[in-house]
């Protein structure tokens, strides 16, 4: 029996089918982000309504916001200012008849790198997204740790320097400190542009002095990372190493791995694991 997944992007929402540990049917349309709390859901419903929805086992839903885990209930998602308080899980599953979940979109990608990618099986694990935020997930044994108002695993919000850690770790870097977007300094750095490079290895940088509050708080096994930056990771990755030598305890580094993700779709995956929760 397959599970059914739902990542929805500021761009785009994804619905797709899972079964056997890949996404079998896939389905997206544009997220209508300026669109009311209605029109957003019946997008949804039209993506849902093109699979066969009775016969799934569970939905899952990922949503860039805050949730309220126990009862399904979405506020202030980013992208769609209509979102304000919508009860997702109560509105699919009156529609669909199908036990719904729904969860923080980072929490859905550590979750998927768990049961699907280099993570599986490892505990404790951090998924961390690095976007145009910076954003995580927590596994432990299996089991997604939430917290008591889904917000376990935002390190991204932590205080650092004169912000926090988010501003410095993830897209908005670039922006803030060089007045660039990402994607140019990572094809400069391509090019082999050495002011690029030198960028990166500041991110580096910062990236390692947040990965060391990760260790302090949660001394995963694993950790992967996610989102779009990850893809700079040549030119990070040695800056970072050389920022977590100086970690309090050194021996935690021995047993540590640090990886990059490499799943097609995880948000759909992730957000379709969700049912296994349920089954814990």
């Amino acid at each position: 029996m397959f599970r059914i997944g739902i990542d929805m992007g500021g761009t785009n929402i994804r619905a797709g089918m899972v079964e056997d540990r890949a996404v079998r049917v896939l389905h997206q349309e544009p997220t209508p982000a300026d669109g009311t709390e209605e029109e957003v859901l019946q997008q949804i419903y039209a993506l849902l309504d093109r699979m066969p929805t009775d016969q799934a086992a569970s939905i899952g839903a990922g949503v860039p916001s805050v949730v309220d885990v126990d009862d399904g209930i979405v506020y202030d998602v980013q992208n769609i200012p209509s979102w304000t308080e919508v009860p997702l899980k109560a509105q699919l599953e009156a529609r669909y008849g199908v036990p719904t979940f729904v969860q923080n979109d980072a929490n859905c990608f550590a979750l998927a790198e768990y049961h699907y990618g280099s993570g599986r099986n490892q505990s404790p694990m951090v998924g961390l997204i690095l976007g145009t935020g910076f954003a995580g997930g927590i596994v432990v044994n299996g089991t997604l740790l939430s917290g008591r108002n889904c917000g376990a695993g935002e390190f991204g919000t932590a205080p650092y320097k004169d912000s926090i850690y988010e501003h410095y770790c993830a897209g908005q870097f670039f922006e803030r400190q060089y007045n660039t977007t990402g994607k140019a300094a990572f094809d400069r750095a391509e090019d082999g542009d050495e002011e690029a490079h030198a960028m990166f290895a500041e991110l580096g940088t910062h990236l390692g002095r947040a990965l060391k509050s990760v260790l302090y708080a949660v001394d995963p096994a694993h950790v992967v990372l996610g989102g779009s930056v990850r893809h700079a990771h040549p030119y990070f990755e040695e800056a970072m190493w050389d920022e977590l030598e100086s970690f309090a305890y050194p021996r935690a580094l021995d047993h540590l791995t640090v990886e990059i993700s490499s799943l097609k779709h995880a948000g759909v995956l992730g957000a379709a694991a969700l049912g296994f929760q349920d089954e814990s």
